[in-house]
């Protein structure tokens, strides 16, 4: 059952918190509270378990991200794709981001792979505000499965994705829109369902539970869901071949400072 008093107070948590990052030999001194936040969600509220994620993620940054930042030069293979799309920010103020799937292909170099993904969630986060970030922000995902062939599904890609968002950006993505779904990639997404945990399927929205949390996944698939999704989205941030205004921008034409962890 949720503990109430739990989270009508939650500085008592953000302070228990901190104090058990401070056993396990770290320090938030420099994080503000809205990052430490999104650990406490994304372990139901407990500090030992969050501190826990959070040292974690602490020492991942340090490891995979010794910058603060991924370079261009160090994933060109995938940005030579062109396949990431950063659109500006949507009606909502969240950074938009779309993936052409039909230009992706299963990654020969697993180790370039996770670093790109870690470039592209980090430079759209980066996108959404000027200066230092708050640490509560949010991005959009859109991926396009139009024209996608066999050659192009990803299992192995797609779960990695979600498992970097699960274990290093928990509480970043707000909701991701899956567009032109084609028939035989059913089979594939119930099988990356399962494999992502608990799963369950409300007409076309379908809710992936991370430990606990739920993650937004809605498969547009007719008229109406269409036009929510250009609503959500709004026409200055969508591409005119998706109703929009705007044009294609390919992620490595914007330029933005680096992100401040």
């Amino acid at each position: 059952m949720p503990n109430t008093k739990m989270e009508k107070n939650p500085e008592i948590h953000l302070t228990q918190m901190k104090n058990s990052v401070k056993k396990l030999g770290s320090s938030a001194e420099q994080y503000g509270d809205p990052t430490l936040m999104r650990f406490l969600i994304a372990r139901s509220m407990d500090p030992d378990n969050a501190a826990k994620m959070f040292v974690q993620w602490l020492q991942w940054r340090a490891t995979l991200v010794p910058l603060g930042f991924i370079p261009d030069s160090e994933v060109t293979q995938e940005l030579e794709t062109r396949k990431i799309f950063l659109q500006g920010l949507s009606r909502g103020g969240y950074p938009v981001v779309l993936i052409k799937a039909h230009k992706h292909f299963p990654a020969k170099d697993q180790p370039q792979f996770k670093k790109f993904v870690v470039h592209l969630l980090d430079k759209a986060i980066a996108s959404s505000f000027r200066g230092r970030e708050i640490g509560n922000e949010k991005l959009i995902a859109v991926l396009d499965l139009q024209k996608i062939s066999y050659k192009n599904v990803d299992a192995r890609g797609f779960i990695t994705g979600f498992q970097f968002l699960q274990a290093y950006y928990p509480e970043r993505l707000r909701t991701l829109f899956i567009l032109n779904m084609p028939w035989f990639f059913v089979s594939v997404w119930r099988m990356i369902s399962r494999f992502l945990e608990k799963a369950t399927l409300e007409k076309a929205n379908e809710v992936v539970e991370f430990d606990g949390r739920k993650l937004q996944i809605v498969i547009v698939s007719d008229e109406n869901e269409r036009r929510d999704f250009i609503r959500e989205i709004g026409e200055e941030a969508l591409p005119e071949e998706y109703g929009g205004w705007s044009k294609l921008v390919v992620i490595q034409d914007v330029v933005l400072a680096p992100l401040e962890v």
